[in-house]
């Protein structure tokens, strides 16, 4: 019974097997087969596939000369297997991440059957649409055209303008001669020669490697001598330039190739070749202002002789979108009076011109002293005398008014450390006499006396009612905003009274300080007309901050560490601006500023300042001047100076005259 059982269950086995393989088409191999040929093109290796056509190694070198250029690997997908005997059909889906956008194709596979193996009917037309033979494809970008930099009045600022590409066309030099062309190159453009030599042996044999970017020829540069080395080219091209190649560019950075660096940082935004910003606006603003490139996958054909020309035809493409243009108050006119002004001044330097009424920022100059920072706008320095329109403001808020008497001693201690009055203080003007002479002199003594009733609390409240110390929500541009502690004691809060201590200024904030005076109430600056556009954007995080006094910029932004002003600050009235008004035009009338009584037009109010820093004997000086005119408010600025009023007022006077 047990073996007749056996035999019954043997045969109905293999009456299931029968079924099974009766059932079994082949489908579950040919779709396991597309699936490796699906993971083998992803991988960019179809080398341990079993292929019909050619042999497997001939066909991982054709994948790979063809696709290589495209410096990616692509993702792709076998669809639904059809079959038709010892044939199989099915569609690959490729999707390619090209740049920042993506290449999505489809393309029909066919499979063979060979006794119980599937092989790949190989042909390159597995990888790309319309490959002709002997094709490979490479990624070309497709610049974007870089937002623009206006000025006041949409007026142009950063543009497009003209300039020569000047570097070594390698396909125009024998291989062996262009080391010896790079060197000459480099020589007479003033570049590192073994670098250059580098860059020129590391690129391709079609490349054209850059040196250097002009935007005129030179008295040594000359169109001749760089046509002279063989493989020496200068291409005539075009890129955003401001209208000099000094105009602003502290403030607005410029635009160059990215570094290894910036490349680094961009997670994947920046490309070698890719031009971005450093510094400044450009730099701040470089994603908004860069735009979309867009790319051309491109099939290139082998030339048909040698010499001859090599054919190519574009695969795919995306059009690039052209960068935000960003609006500024910049008026050119002042900017470049700014610098001018400031072009013979050795040391650091800075003009700053605001318009009150509106807080628009009209010049924001750094002298050449400055050697490319921002002293304008991120520069912290004891303000020194120029802060005792803060202190006349507490003041005025405690009781006086600019006709109240002050006692103004030649010396002052306190807490064993002694005062003085400045160098050439007149002695006519020591004793007692009014706040208004006080001011207009700049009586240290006097302000320092004032210590009693002012607190360094009403010192802070007031610098903030002068929209000093404030933040600026319509500046959009990384700057220092003024900064004064809300606690100080004994000989500390002496040196408050006077602007030292640890009481610090930018020009900016200075110039700001002076606005809110003439305006009437505090201003608030703007120099950035659309920074909201940029509000989704990535800005850069490393544009650039305020250095502390004498230092180097933080990492971080300036402007971001400045609080709101406290609701329980009072801000500037106009009663309060008038009595300031009227005391700083006291400082040109009968004080030490008169040479600002010749300034033609509205007339000027000032006040100067000399900043003491360091520990030499006698302490070298920081020299500070700023001036209300009309609806103008300027401050200007010289690091180790000296005398406000003989090193900055003279430099004042000057840009208030040619500025009408």
């Amino acid at each position: 019974m047990g073996k007749l059982r056996n035999l019954v269950l043997g045969l109905v086995a293999l009456v299931m097997a029968g079924s099974l393989a009766a059932c079994d088409d082949g489908r579950s191999g040919a779709e396991s087969a597309a699936r490796q040929l699906a993971s083998a093109l992803e991988a960019l290796d179809v080398g341990q596939l079993a292929v019909e056509g050619t042999d497997a190694a001939a066909a991982n070198e054709e994948l790979k000369a063809v696709l290589g250029g495209l410096d990616a690997k692509p993702s792709v997908q076998s669809g639904d297997v059809k079959l038709d005997g010892d044939t199989a059909t099915f569609p690959l889906n490729y999707s390619w991440n090209i740049g920042s956008t993506t290449w999505d194709y489809s393309l029909d596979a066919t499979l063979r059957k060979s006794g119980d193996k599937w092989a790949v009917q190989w042909s390159p037309r597995l990888l790309v649409p319309d490959l002709g033979d002997g094709e490979t494809l490479s990624v070309k970008t497709v610049p974007a055209q870089r937002g623009q930099i206006l000025g006041a009045g949409d007026a142009p600022i950063v543009e497009d303008r003209p300039v020569f590409r000047v570097g070594i066309d390698k396909t125009k030099v024998p291989a062996e001669q262009a080391d010896a062309s790079a060197r000459a190159m480099a020589a007479l453009l003033g570049l590192d020669v073994e670098e250059y030599a580098k860059q020129v042996a590391a690129s391709g044999p079609q490349a054209f490697v850059e040196g250097i970017v002009l935007r005129a020829y030179t008295a040594e540069i000359t169109e001749a001598r760089i046509k002279a080395i063989p493989g020496g080219v200068s291409i005539l091209d075009s890129m955003a330039l401001a209208p000099t190649r000094t105009f602003a560019r502290a403030l607005l950075g410029s635009v160059g190739q990215a570094s290894a660096e910036q490349i680094e940082k961009s997670n994947g935004a920046l490309r070698a070749g890719d031009a971005t910003g450093t510094g400044g606006l450009q730099q701040k603003y470089d994603s908004l202002l860069r735009g979309k490139d867009g790319v051309e996958v491109v099939a290139t054909a082998k030339p048909a002789s040698e010499g001859a020309e090599s054919q190519t035809k574009v695969l795919f493409s995306t059009a690039a979108e052209a960068g935000t243009t960003l609006k500024t108050t910049l008026d050119i006119e002042l900017q470049q009076l700014a610098e001018q002004t400031l072009a013979g001044v050795e040391p650091a330097s800075a003009i700053v011109a605001i318009k009150p009424s509106t807080g628009a920022v009209l010049a924001a100059a750094s002298g050449p002293g400055s050697n490319g920072y921002n002293t304008a706008m991120l520069g912290q320095y004891a303000p020194g005398s120029t802060f005792k329109i803060v202190d006349s403001l507490a003041m005025f808020r405690n009781g006086a008014t600019p006709d109240s008497k002050v006692e103004c001693p030649s010396t002052l201690t306190v807490d064993g450390r002694t005062f003085k009055n400045a160098e050439g203080y007149p002695e006519s003007s020591l004793g007692s006499l009014a706040l208004r002479d006080a001011f207009a002199h700049s009586c240290n003594t006097a302000f320092i006396n004032a210590r009693t009733t002012v607190s360094q609390d009403q010192l802070e409240s007031a610098a903030l009612a002068l929209g000093v110390a404030v933040e600026a929500p319509k500046l959009g541009a990384d700057a220092f905003l003024g900064s004064v502690p809300a606690e100080a004691e004994g000989t500390e809060h002496a040196a408050s009274m006077i602007g030292q201590g640890k009481v610090l200024f930018s020009p900016l904030s200075a110039a700001v300080m002076a606005a809110s005076v003439a305006n009437g109430a505090p201003v608030s600056p703007q120099l950035v007309l659309n920074a909201d556009a940029a509000s989704t954007q990535t800005q850069n995080p490393d544009a650039g901050t305020a250095p502390a006094e004498g230092g180097t910029a933080s990492p971080s932004s300036a402007a971001a560490t400045v609080p709101a002003s406290p609701a329980s600050t009072t801000p500037i009235t106009k009663e309060e601006a008038a009595g300031l008004a009227d005391m700083m035009r006291a400082v040109v009338t009968s004080g030490h500023a008169g040479f600002l009584a010749e300034v033609p037009g509205a007339p000027v109010g000032a006040k100067t300042g000399t900043a003491e820093f360091g520990n030499e004997n006698p302490p070298k000086t920081h020299a500070w001047i700023v001036a209300t005119h009309g609806d103008l408010a300027v401050a200007v600025f010289v690091e180790d100076g000296g005398l406000g009023a003989t090193t900055s007022g003279p430099l004042l006077k000057k840009f208030l005259t040619a500025a009408g």
